[in-house]
């Protein structure tokens, strides 16, 4: 099957590469700041150009006096734009024509492809006046556009449309995202490691800096004839030490991206074990209703007493979540993928188990044998049947006599029941318990004309 054609956005640090990515894509899924060098990782996206279909990508900026993280960005950037049909080369009508501009201009000439000059930031200025200044760069396609008040977007969408290859099939048909997977955990975990090992070549940037990661990168791949989209997350830390916008923005994004996947890969490092941001993390994927699998990395480097002393800490800080898969895994070696992917489709068929109403109430019933609900104001609770609360995460609604005032410690009993006999490893389970409706509630009691009568020949004969 033949694959989307490609577009690459590329150009230096701080010319408006992200908020062009979002205007034509009409979404916010690259991060957007004043300071450049905000992008790192290569971002992609589907993106629709006056009715075609096309894979857009964003890519950090080149830059000539780049550190080492910047070279890493630029790696990341030439990938982009060799893989690419089509390279929209932006540039800022502000600054007019830099040094750092020819450079950029003679890599993606030699890259040899198809390229369209975007100069950006017009609005206020001379369009034509703006770009006549970009004339000594030889590109002959040039379009003036404002891509923060989406000004020229028009026509830069049509000169993208006459560059791209014949329409295929595939632009028709919709893109298969599989299991959506968001790798989630503190900076510097392995995050990215993990999903460059998985995915088979440096997809994005792995450096021992943390903060490497600023973006939600969504990657997706086929691993044994099946579909995963993994999400790599920019490390979130404790509130009080974020203090830049872009890394509040960061965790932003990580979070959302919580909330819109299938399971969440927690990261913790086998030579600190579990810390309070860790299960910190935790939580908020639990609060989030995600299905969960916790990954322990680097745990090849921890062995023999110190493997025991890590298993029975993360045992003893777990314990919240006892139902939660566990995996070792090392990152960088491999070691360890194939179980984690296996208990990631383990978790993601148990999150989507078919539940039926006399199932549910037969292990109601069983789990009230075992142990009877508690008396309430001198009554006992009684649980008559269970059935599917629809949802996500799976939901059990249970009614009976009194239920809603059942107490918290029998809910967990019910969890852990419903749990265990279901096998819905590392899936929250929601509980709701419904007090049964009074049928003779807001009804005549038929009953009650007859006592009333019969009180009635009573104190007539009394008399």
């Amino acid at each position: 099957m033949s694959i989307l054609p490609v577009v690459a956005i590329a150009g230096r640090p701080n010319v408006g590469k992200s908020t062009l990515f979002n205007c034509l894509t009409r979404r916010r899924d690259a991060l957007v700041g004043d300071a450049p060098g905000v992008t790192r990782d290569r971002i992609y996206a589907v993106a629709e150009v006056e009715g075609r279909r096309c894979l857009l990508v964003d890519t950090g900026g080149l830059s000539p006096d780049a550190d080492v993280v910047g070279r890493l960005v630029h790696a990341q950037a030439e990938r982009a734009i060799a893989e690419a049909d089509v390279v929209l080369f932006v540039v800022d009508a502000r600054d007019g024509l830099t040094p750092d501009d020819e450079i950029v201009a003679d890599r993606l000439r030699r890259s040899a492809r198809d390229m369209i000059l975007v100069v950006n930031k017009v609005d206020g200025l001379d369009p034509e006046i703006a770009r006549s200044d970009f004339h000594r760069l030889g590109i002959d396609r040039s379009v003036p556009v404002s891509a923060a008040h989406r000004d020229g977007i028009g026509a830069l969408a049509a000169t993208i449309v006459n560059r791209l290859p014949p329409r295929q099939a595939a632009d028709a048909e919709p893109t298969a995202e599989g299991t959506r997977v968001c790798i989630l955990g503190r900076p510097n975990v392995g995050k990215s490691t993990l999903i460059n090992r998985a995915v088979g070549e440096e997809r994005v940037l792995a450096h021992e800096t943390p903060g490497t990661t600023r973006d939600s990168i969504a990657v997706p791949f086929v691993r044994k004839g099946r579909g995963y989209t993994l999400i790599d997350t920019a490390g979130v830390r404790r509130r009080a030490k974020v203090a830049e916008n872009v890394e509040k923005f960061s965790v932003l994004k990580s979070l959302r991206a919580v909330s819109e996947c299938d399971v969440v890969v927690l990261m913790i490092d086998a030579e600190e074990g579990a810390v309070d941001q860790d299960l910190h993390l935790l939580s908020l994927a639990l609060e989030a209703g995600r299905s969960l699998v916790i990954a322990v990395n680097k745990s090849d480097k921890v062995r023999g007493d110190d493997r025991k002393r890590l298993d029975s800490g993360l045992d003893r800080a777990l314990a919240f979540a006892d139902f939660v898969p566990r995996v070792y895994i090392s990152a960088l070696n491999g070691t360890g993928l194939s179980r984690l992917f296996s208990t990631i489709d383990r978790v993601c068929r148990a999150r989507k188990t078919t539940l039926s109403t006399p199932r549910l109430t037969r292990i109601l019933h069983e789990a009230v044998a075992r142990n009877a609900p508690p008396v309430v104001r001198g009554r006992r609770i009684k649980l008559r049947y269970a059935h599917a609360g629809g949802g996500d995460p799976p939901r059990i609604v249970i009614h009976g006599g009194q239920a809603d005032a059942t107490p918290s410690a029998y809910r967990r009993y019910l969890t852990r029941v419903f749990r265990e006999a279901l096998r819905l490893a590392g899936t929250p389970l929601e509980i709701e318990l419904r007090r049964g409706a009074n049928p003779f509630k807001g009804r005549r009691n038929p009953l009650s004309d007859r006592q009333r009568r019969r009180r009635k020949r009573v104190m007539r004969h009394s008399r």
